[in-house]
């Protein structure tokens, strides 16, 4: 892995989840890719759980907003600095997330592991 091609992968992850295609976001993951959002949780595994999980975002977010950061990139992991803001559906609540993550990728751009840590905070609809 090198740095264009990990910058590359982050940033069609972002467009995914601004556009809300929870498609374009699983067809950055290999077919047995593990996904772990929360470190005291097990991964999500394969392509599939990764498409349902990001299947919720067009239903629950709108009007969302991505950013990130290379932090660095050694031969098999990059690292990154994310922070997405969105408004949630049901209630118009303001939701900011600020996280890091840990990904590896294979040969072909397609991720196999992804670890990532977020915090959140969430303003009530005025």
């Amino acid at each position: 892995m090198d740095y264009d091609s990990f910058k590359s992968w982050f940033e069609q992850l972002g467009r995914a989840w601004e556009t809300r295609d929870p498609q374009a976001a699983a067809a950055l993951f290999t077919e047995d890719a593990t996904y772990q959002e929360d470190p005291f949780e097990e991964p999500m595994r394969g392509r599939s759980a990764i498409l349902q999980y990001w299947s919720d975002v067009p239903q629950s977010q709108e009007q969302i907003s991505f950013h990130s950061e290379i932090l660095g990139v050694t031969s098999d992991k990059g690292f990154a600095h994310w922070w997405v803001s969105f408004v949630r559906i049901p209630s118009k609540n303001r939701v900011k997330l600020d996280g890091i993550c840990m990904i590896s990728l294979n040969a072909e751009n397609r991720c196999y592991a992804l670890r990532e840590w977020w915090h959140r905070q969430e303003q009530e609809a005025s």
